[in-house]
């Protein structure tokens, strides 16, 4: 039946209504099931924890997914030393629609997920789900691309999926510096790599979109600081867009203070101004959901409706510009 369930993505869902806005563009819809199902396809392989089978599935599934909408698809494989001295097998999957465009859009999700339960109260060493953190953003980016088949954007569209965002020093972690490995961040291992080794030698984007903890329910997104910092134009558009979809509930407009996500790397050390969608939010006790990092981030927290709002803002900014 789950073989059943997942073919059926490749074969079609739902219709193709349109969002039009006041100039008469057009753009696909977006399916909040289909997203759904990619987030399920994920958690089925079992951690992705790099090195794992889970991991080494989960490469090859996304892979496949962008080849089959049609991606011109290059895949970066590098090792990355981790904050305990080991060195990480990681893997960036980057899919590009319209590959001969000038103006590009990048959007950008980590496939990750984290190594150990480190805010949880049991099995802190185990690793977690990571329905939200992770799974969701590349759910909804792979929904993406399969509408980006169906109707080829105006705008080249590249999506890279980075790896070992999550794999940085657990909660508590005695971290000692030395003039070795001051300054160096163990998150964001993947964005850091590609900011500096892009798939396209001059590869250059107008403006980029990672999507981060994209799925929770009751999610809000804020405006968050690092993505104002670097980005602050396009963040106000898009948050502008999906009020005008109806989601100003969910995009909240007001600003948050800044986090380290592979948004800041790319911004910083590729040039290009990246914005955050992430439930980064105020609200939250130390911000961030209570299930974060912790084995309660599994496939009951996701919430199709929040899925909605980010997938047609994102496809409506695509079919905007």
């Amino acid at each position: 039946m789950k073989a059943l369930r997942f073919l059926f993505l490749f074969i079609t869902i739902a219709g193709c209504a349109a969002l039009t806005n006041a100039s008469g563009n057009q753009a696909p819809e977006f399916n909040a099931d289909s997203a759904f199902l990619f987030i399920e396809k994920q958690l089925s392989f079992g951690p992705r924890v790099p090195g794992s089978e889970g991991h080494r599935r989960c490469a090859a599934f996304i892979e496949q997914s962008l080849k089959h909408y049609g991606a011109s698809t290059v895949v970066q494989n590098f090792e990355a030393e981790s904050y305990d001295g080991s060195l990480l097998p990681l893997v960036n999957i980057i899919g590009s629609f319209n590959p001969g465009a000038r103006k590009r859009i990048l959007l950008g999700a980590h496939w990750d997920s984290r190594h150990v339960a480190d805010k949880d109260s049991i099995m802190k060493d185990q690793p977690i789900p990571g329905a939200n953190d992770g799974a969701s953003g590349v759910g909804i980016l792979l929904e993406v691309a399969r509408q980006l088949s169906r109707k080829a954007p105006a705008v080249g569209v590249d999506i890279i999926f980075f790896d070992g965002e999550d794999q940085g020093e657990p909660e508590g972690f005695n971290l000692v510096k030395t003039l070795l490995n001051a300054g160096k961040v163990w998150w964001c291992l993947g964005s850091q790599h590609w900011a500096r080794n892009p798939h396209r030698e001059g590869y250059d984007a107008e403006f980029g979109i990672l999507v981060d903890m994209a799925g929770g329910k009751g999610a809000r997104f804020y405006k968050e600081g690092g993505s104002m910092q670097f980005a602050a134009k396009h963040m106000n558009k898009v948050w502008r867009m999906a009020r005008d979809l109806g989601h100003g509930e969910i995009f909240v407009n007001k600003r948050c203070r800044g986090i380290m996500d592979d948004h800041i790397f790319v911004s910083y050390e590729a040039g290009i101004p990246m914005l955050n969608i992430i439930e980064y939010n105020p609200e939250h006790e130390n911000f961030f959901p209570g299930y974060h990092h912790t084995h309660g981030d599994n496939i009951e927290v996701i919430d199709k409706k929040t899925l909605q709002a980010v997938g047609e803002t994102i496809l409506y900014v695509i079919y905007n510009q």
